[in-house]
């Protein structure tokens, strides 16, 4: 398992180099200014729906800061008894008018919402589809899906939250101007508490950001080290290492109980400050309005509306909460955006050459490819004629998947250049460049709802007997038809080996009328007698192609017309494998192979084939 590998590699708590280079903090400050951006973007593309979230919130805004003066008129109008009727109606459309807009907030804010998340999704599926490979080892799995659910459902909220914090400021300034209205004194009182209250959540903003973002960060490397162990739960149970795999599991459980004691540590320091400063703001402010009464200079009514608007502007605490909700809404898109802005490892031509027919032949020129900090293909040269089979052969980890992987451009080399039919592939279209080179591989994905639509994956408009003449080319037609629904077997309901998965694989490989085949380990799980009948269908199919095969045994290489050594990142040497056979490097590339059926070699087989 290669992820577990990597991920038992790096407990440092860090995502990126750009933690690594600058530190936690300003990683966490990048990040949450990616977060602004995309929201940002995501309110341009509702502007609709937020204008219309605007209005509903200015008129529950509107009504709420009415009520108080409503509720002074009706007060006084009781006590004079006279205008009451008025009065009591005016008080009632107020809170009628509240009560509607704040209903139809909470709806039309659910929905713009639930877009926002929608489009997130949307367009981190199709990023991370388009990154690929490198994608993959960028965004392990878990961590894309921690992405896909948690971060992109994160930001549903942001519109109402922008709007609620809009508005509380909004109600505190216009209670402020009402109790200067009422007397002058009281808004003084009141606002010697609003800079204490500003540099609290200001303290909050700065110091909370870097645990909120390394908490996102530790649930998503368990989820990626949940995923791996899950992947390889034959292998743990097979050696009896469960215990070992939940530890490794857990290994950020620390982390992420620091990280998550750290945010409450700070919420908590800012909550019981605010606490004591709301009463204290209310209890002045009140006390200041009876002493104004006791002197005649307001009416009971006003010292009613005194205390309504004192609670009004004292709600700007709230402002806390909404703070809280709004930074995790940055973090989990700065999350989101990580993986949008990812510089894709296979960039479109920006000016696409045709391709011109040709019979496929390959020039790789100095091809140097590098994961992380290692060099896996070092100046590599190597000419595939055209109509040739090329077995690459190489012992484990020395690169044979990444040389083919270059040629149909699921990867791109740092260095070097890949030329199909004399023009390089990095100037091809990619849909065209997709339909001259097909791959096959060890592990072909179930794509699609049905058998017929897993072979027609990349031709969907194929004819039923198109894609059984395929199948048939693979030896994939007689199991297929014994299926339930035969080539209409939903793929849930069809139990296959990893053989029959391979077939169906090599018979989707069929099916594209491509110019090169590349079969990447694309008959490993075939027994010899299967592989032998696979290798007779091909026969035809590929006399008409270039085809490149991953090879790990030697009746595999022996049926190649040449075979491509891969030894440290070069091609060591490109000769028939029966040239080959009598060296002893050579023969003990298979030997230490694990997929190799025998340590001991057999006798080099027939390369013409039985």
């Amino acid at each position: 398992m290669v992820s577990t590998e990597l991920a038992d590699t790096d407990d440092s708590g860090t995502d990126g180099s750009v933690t690594a280079l600058a530190g936690p903090r300003a990683a966490s400050a990048a990040q949450r200014a990616g977060g602004r951006r995309l929201l940002r973007k995501a309110v341009y593309r509702n502007r609709a729906l937020m204008g219309l979230l605007t209005v509903l919130t200015a008129l529950r805004v509107a009504a709420m800061l009415a009520t108080p003066v409503m509720l002074a008129r009706a007060i006084d109008a009781v006590r004079t008894d006279e205008g009451m009727g008025a009065a009591m109606v005016a008080l009632t459309l107020v809170l009628a008018v509240a009560a509607v807009a704040d209903t139809a907030e909470d709806l039309v804010g659910a929905y713009c919402g639930s877009r926002i998340t929608a489009w997130l999704r949307h367009s981190l599926i199709g990023r991370v589809l388009e990154l690929g490979v490198p994608g993959q080892r960028r965004f392990p799995t878990g961590d894309v899906l921690s992405r896909l659910t948690e971060s992109a459902g994160g930001p549903a909220g942001f519109p109402v939250l922008l709007l609620s914090a809009a508005a509380s400021l909004a109600t505190t300034v216009g209670a402020v101007i009402a109790l200067a209205l009422i007397d002058w004194s009281l808004a003084a009182v009141f606002a010697l508490g609003i800079p204490p209250g500003i540099v609290v959540l200001r303290v909050f903003v700065v110091q909370a950001s870097e645990p909120f973002s390394r908490y996102q960060r530790c649930q998503a490397e368990i989820a990626t080290r949940l995923l791996d162990a899950r992947q390889g739960i034959r292998t743990i149970r097979a050696g009896g290492t469960a215990d070992r795999e939940v530890r490794r599991i857990l290994r950020p459980l620390p982390r992420l109980r620091q990280a998550g004691h750290r945010t409450w540590a700070v919420q908590g320091q800012v909550s019981w400050r605010l606490s004591l400063l709301a009463p204290a703001l209310q209890v002045l402010v009140v006390g200041v309005a009876g002493v104004r009464l006791a002197s005649g200079d307001i009416t009971t009514g006003q010292l009613v509306a005194a205390a309504s608007y004192t609670s009004l502007a004292i709600g700007a605490a709230t402002l806390f909460d909404i703070f809280v909700a709004l930074l995790n809404c940055e973090v989990s898109a700065g999350r989101v955006e990580e993986v949008l802005s990812a510089p894709p490892a296979v960039r479109p031509p920006p000016q696409p050459m045709r391709l011109p027919d040709g019979p496929g032949h390959l020039r790789l020129s100095q091809v140097t490819v590098r994961i992380g900090d290692r060099t896996v293909l070092d100046r590599l040269d190597l000419t595939v004629p055209a109509g040739a089979c090329v077995a690459v052969v190489g012992a484990s980890g020395t690169g044979k998947s990444v040389l083919v992987s270059t040629i149909g451009r699921l990867l791109d080399p740092a260095e070097g250049s890949v030329e199909l039919d004399g023009v390089p592939v990095t100037v091809i279209a990619l849909p065209q460049l997709r339909r001259a080179v097909t791959y096959a591989f060890e592990r072909p994905a179930l794509l699609g709802a049905t058998v017929h639509d897993m072979i027609a994956y990349a031709r969907p408009e194929a004819t039923r007997a198109e894609v059984v003449r395929a199948a048939r080319t693979a030896a994939a037609d007689g199991f297929v038809r014994a299926l339930p629904a035969g080539y209409d077997t939903p793929l849930a309901q069809a139990p296959m080996s990893g053989g029959e998965l391979q077939r169906l694989g090599l018979a989707r490989a069929a099916l594209t009328d491509a110019r090169v085949l590349i079969l990447d380990d694309a008959t490993n799980s075939l027994d010899t007698a299967t592989e032998l009948k696979v290798t007779q269908a091909l026969r035809t199919l590929l006399t008409r192609r270039t085809s490149l095969v991953v090879a790990r045994r030697p009746a595999t290489a022996a049926r190649a017309d040449l075979v491509a050594w891969l030894d440290a990142g070069r091609i060591r040497a490109l000769a028939p494998h029966a040239d080959l056979w009598p060296d002893p490097g050579y023969r003990a590339v298979f030997s230490a192979d694990p997929a190799s059926p025998s340590a001991v070699p057999a006798p080099c087989p027939d390369p013409a084939g039985p």
